[in-house]
């Protein structure tokens, strides 16, 4: 005969103190993810401003550096409030879904809270191993280009 597992058995007791950990949470990433609404939109308008500044300033000379320098710092702004779009999205959803959840005791919305959660934890997770790593090969890069001196 097997044996099942403690864990598998084992059901989650919410309590109240627990709903009341998870109304605040919610509270909280909702602030933070409109913020981060705010703060895209602040990365887009920035991008525009750049483009057409850019391109307005240098279109009666050529600078040193042209009308592209300008278009692509753009471009990175708008590339840069892309990744950043997608882990502030999650956010976003949890806190909708958790609020749902326990307002109307959903359990459906429970669980989409939390899937959401884990991918904007897994999100930042492996944008944290990516930026690790490229810190780590320019510093790679440094130490060789400085040798070579």
């Amino acid at each position: 005969m097997e044996q099942q597992s403690a864990f598998k058995s084992f059901e989650l007791d919410v309590n109240q103190e627990i709903i009341d950990y998870l109304k605040e949470t919610s509270k909280w990433s909702y602030i933070l993810s409109i913020l981060g609404f705010v703060g895209i939109g602040f990365m887009l308008i920035g991008a525009l401003i750049m483009a057409i500044s850019g391109g307005i300033a240098n279109s009666g000379f050529d600078g040193a550096y042209g009308a592209g320098y300008a278009v692509g710092v753009a471009f990175v702004y708008v590339v840069l409030a892309l990744v950043y779009l997608f882990p502030v999205l999650y956010l976003f959803r949890f806190s909708k879904n958790m609020k749902s959840a326990l307002r109307l005791s959903n359990n459906q919305d429970f669980k989409k809270a939390f899937a959401n959660l884990k991918s904007h934890y897994k999100f930042i997770g492996i944008f944290t191993i990516v930026v690790i790593s490229l810190y780590a090969l320019i510093l790679i890069g440094a130490v060789v280009g400085a040798s070579l001196f």
